[in-house]
């Protein structure tokens, strides 16, 4: 333990909670200032709308929270979460292909996100200078200006002074505000996808054999814009959640009674998911989330943000979901903060700076492999990486092989799942693989 007193985390989701876990091996006393109520199990909470629909843990964030948490891949799967086989469990009709299946070896937990969440609290309860306040709304910011300092927060009815602050509060963060308000200019990369998610809980039919334990049919861009995704999760229940891309979805049709998520589910590129639902019973009612745009605020870049905070999770960067990407990022982030603070050894006034240049390094190869996809439509807005149209051109041959070819199909399984880089899927053999294959369809079109 540090001479470091008090930290304040400002937000007790998932981000907020592995901000503490790591925190704490180094400061006296964590606080997390968390909105919501107190939940009394794994339930859906107002602070997470999100929560309804459904979530991924890729093998890179499953084995981080092992090492942050261990046992609690185990307790999940005590508590009902479903333990599957990556490539043999999964069935995957992507880019007008269904992806081979086969034995790599690989493991994924399927649960709903109030799960997970939910065991990640238990742990935090039980170490001891880590307190939880719920119903807490931080109104600002305790700020020396002359230092550039962020001191502590300001709730409805008193203040708490704080060796370091750390916003994990999501992407409509009470930083994001306060930093306008001053005038500081933080570089941001927007982009417009306008994506909404449905989701639906359902008990399915147990007398229907099924080889898969998950299933997605994702869209053929630019011309489909719809994907869906039929998941086990705990309790024998499955989750469904069905997205769509720029307005592509007419919500209000949806809503109106089941038989409208059921034709939803009819109009996606395979009728897979329809089938399965129609003969189901709905165990909840439709849920609508929407992402209008996704955005990376670039505090590694600015010269000016205040010393003392620390921004983690959405806070920084809201990618995607499609992807399935976020809560892993989270994960990465709270490793990567993990090992700052033994490489400090205590002198941690520096860590705030060091940490947002670790972040930046996790997120970009992440971010740039997601807009490569999101710009595939036209309708997508935003600063397009240099090179697209050859990134895109190579990406879709890949996903192609990916139906056919083992080693290919493996290697993207592992860029996917943030194991490997994106540069593994460059190497001379898969490129070889690559050129191949394009050239006999380019003969045969």
């Amino acid at each position: 333990m540090s001479s470091n007193n008090i930290v304040i985390i400002i937000g007790g989701g998932i981000s907020g909670k592995l901000a503490a876990r790591v925190l704490s091996d180094y400061y006296k006393e964590v606080i997390i200032l968390e909105r919501d109520q107190e939940t009394i199990g794994p339930l859906s909470r107002k602070g997470a709308p999100q929560g309804e629909h459904l979530h991924a843990l890729l093998h890179a964030g499953e084995h981080g929270l092992e090492e942050l948490f261990p046992g609690i891949t185990e307790d999940f799967y005590h508590s009902g979460a479903v333990k599957i086989n990556s490539t043999i469990d999964l069935a995957w009709y992507h880019h007008g292909a269904w992806k081979i299946r086969y034995d790599g070896g690989y493991s994924t937990t399927l649960q709903t996100r109030p799960h997970l969440e939910w065991h990640i609290e238990q742990y935090i309860k039980k170490i001891p200078n880590i307190e939880v306040y719920y119903n807490q709304a931080v109104q600002g910011f305790l700020y020396n200006e002359e230092q550039n300092q962020v001191m502590g927060v300001q709730l409805k009815d008193k203040t708490i002074n704080a060796d370091l602050v750390v916003d994990a509060s999501g992407v409509s963060s009470l930083t994001s505000s306060w930093i306008n308000k001053r005038g500081i200019e933080i570089p941001e990369e927007i982009m417009d996808i306008n994506l909404s998610y449905i989701s639906k809980q359902y008990l399915l039919s147990a007398h229907e054999e099924r080889d898969w334990k998950i299933k997605m049919v994702y869209p053929n861009p630019p011309l489909e814009k719809m994907g869906g995704t039929i998941s086990k999760v705990e309790g024998n229940r499955y989750i469904v959640t069905i997205m769509g891309y720029h307005h592509s979805i007419n919500e209000s049709e949806v809503l109106k009674n089941d038989n409208g998520f059921l034709e939803l589910a009819r109009k996606l590129p395979k009728l897979d998911i329809h089938q399965e639902i129609e003969k189901g019973i709905p165990l909840t009612k439709t849920s609508i989330y929407r992402i209008p745009k996704i955005i990376w605020r670039r505090f590694d870049k600015s010269k000016y943000s205040p010393n003392g905070l620390l921004l983690i999770g959405d806070t920084v960067c809201r990618i995607d979901p499609v992807f399935g990407q976020g809560m892993s990022i989270a994960i990465l982030q709270a490793l990567a903060l993990q090992k700052l603070l033994r490489k400090q050894k205590g002198e941690l006034h520096n860590v705030p700076i060091s940490f947002h240049k670790e972040a930046a390094k996790i997120i970009s190869p992440i971010w740039n492999m997601v807009i490569t996809e999101d710009f595939r439509y036209p309708a997508t807005n935003g600063k397009k990486p240099f090179g697209l149209s050859v990134q895109q051109w190579y990406a879709k041959n890949i996903f192609l092989l990916s139906s056919q070819n083992q080693d290919v199909y493996n290697a993207f399984v592992k860029v996917m799942n943030l194991v490997t880089p994106i540069t593994s899927l460059m190497k001379p053999s898969i490129i070889i693989e690559v050129l191949k294959f394009a050239f006999s369809n380019s003969r045969k079109s």
